[in-house]
């Protein structure tokens, strides 16, 4: 049985399971293969003759007892949250170490495991790139009012041929394509954002105004945050995204002490009372091997969607949907998308990761949320503790409730 204990680099190369096949997971798969560490499994639900573009393909299995028993660190790169769960379930009870690009998993059931073992998003993706500009953020003594987004096109609803015609241009999948579009993958990873700094949303699917320039949506998402906070003494940051043309990337803005303010317009971040932090690439699968690294050498988590989420993603309806209609995938669908909601504001809600193969028993109108009541959802794991997670939270909110009284 592996662990991150267990494992002494004086020993040998450390060996990379690595779950997912798709567009990224090659890139990661290539990345590893060409670093001192041994790819020494890849987890794949396709048929193994299917899979093109590995560096190898006498290391794919469709086996997860087999991945894990060969493995001292698991790379996650897949999206669907309910088989993540089932491979994360197991590899924590082997102790393995486990680094993801993988937001979709982290707030559908991520939090489930966070004191259960070693598990952090990597670097590379926007979330995993705003924890490390946060990280460096806070070294610097700023305070953080806005985690933001950078998204260059947004479209609720877009036709299944536009999608068609830009994940072959992209070569990525339609249901990939489809979520970035629709907004809902932004809406998963500053949900992520929020649940791990700790920060709030404004309201349910968040602000995303459109801006001519990063620092100019940055300024105007600060001056909201820093009104909020003096209007209702809630000291929390924003987790947000703004619409702007240009690269993308994440941004941070915030405050410092008023002594920096002469240093800091004379560092051209102008004269503040808000400065902005950017970051404007996110090389995905190449960063990831940063996050493994700090894994392997001193056991380093970047960052999880906490123990104690309060930000989900609920699932709304984009049309009229009729009783029995089925859905085979909330994320990417051209009948659903993602928009970030408080978990105790609608605790009902269908988070949009756990939706997979559901039948509605009920009619759903354009722009509703899906709630329990109305889907049939498979027995998985991941609706097992997407259950206890709400159940905790609201217990949670309870409690504070009536602390909050009795004080």
């Amino acid at each position: 049985m592996s662990s991150l204990t267990a494992y002494d680099p004086k020993d040998a190369p450390a060996r990379i399971g690595l779950v997912g096949t798709g567009f990224m997971a090659r890139g990661i798969a290539h990345v590893v293969e060409r670093s001192p560490l041994t790819l020494s499994r890849v987890l794949t639900r396709r048929p193994i003759e299917s899979v093109v573009g590995l560096p190898r393909n006498n290391i794919i299995t469709q086996n997860i007892a087999e991945l894990i028993e060969h493995a001292d660190l698991l790379i996650v790169c897949c999206g669907d949250p309910i088989h993540v769960t089932d491979v994360v379930a197991q590899a924590i009870e082997a102790g393995l170490p486990i680094v993801t690009m993988d937001s979709e998993f982290h707030v559908t059931t991520g939090s489930w495991f966070v004191e259960k073992g070693l598990i952090t998003e990597a670097e590379g993706d926007q979330p995993g790139c705003l924890a490390a500009l946060r990280r460096e953020a806070l070294a610097m003594d700023f305070e953080p009012l806005v985690y933001g987004n950078i998204k260059g096109f947004l479209n609720h609803d877009p036709s299944e041929s536009d999608m068609q015609y830009w994940s072959s241009k992209q070569g990525l999948s339609i249901a990939q394509t489809t979520s970035f579009t629709d907004g809902t993958k932004v809406q998963i990873e500053q949900a992520f954002a929020a649940n791990a700094f700790d920060a709030d949303i404004y309201w349910p699917g968040m602000l995303g105004p459109s801006a001519d320039t990063v620092e100019e949506g940055s300024q105007l998402l600060a001056d909201v945050a820093n009104t909020r906070h003096a209007e209702s003494g809630k000291g929390k940051a924003i987790s947000d995204y703004i619409l702007t043309t240009g690269c993308p990337g994440i941004f941070i803005a915030a405050k410092h002490k008023d002594y920096c303010r002469p240093y800091l317009n004379y560092l051209k971040m102008g004269d503040g009372p808000f400065y902005t932090l950017t970051r404007s690439f996110h090389l995905c699968h190449l960063e990831v091997m940063k996050t493994v690294r700090a894994v392997l050498e001193y056991g380093d988590v970047l960052m999880n969607n906490s123990s104690k989420p309060r930000i989900s993603v609920a699932t709304v309806a984009k049309r009229d949907l009729t009783k029995n209609h089925f859905i085979k995938h909330g994320i990417g669908s051209f009948d659903v998308r993602g928009e970030a909601i408080e978990i105790n504001e609608a605790a009902d809600h269908v988070p949009i990761g756990l939706l997979m193969n559901g039948r509605l028993k009920q009619s759903v109108e354009k722009g509703a949320r899906i709630t329990m009541d109305d889907i049939e959802l498979p027995d998985t794991l991941a609706k097992s503790i997407w259950q206890k997670i709400v159940k905790e939270s609201t217990q949670r909110a309870s409690d504070e409730a009536v602390a909050s009284e009795v004080g």
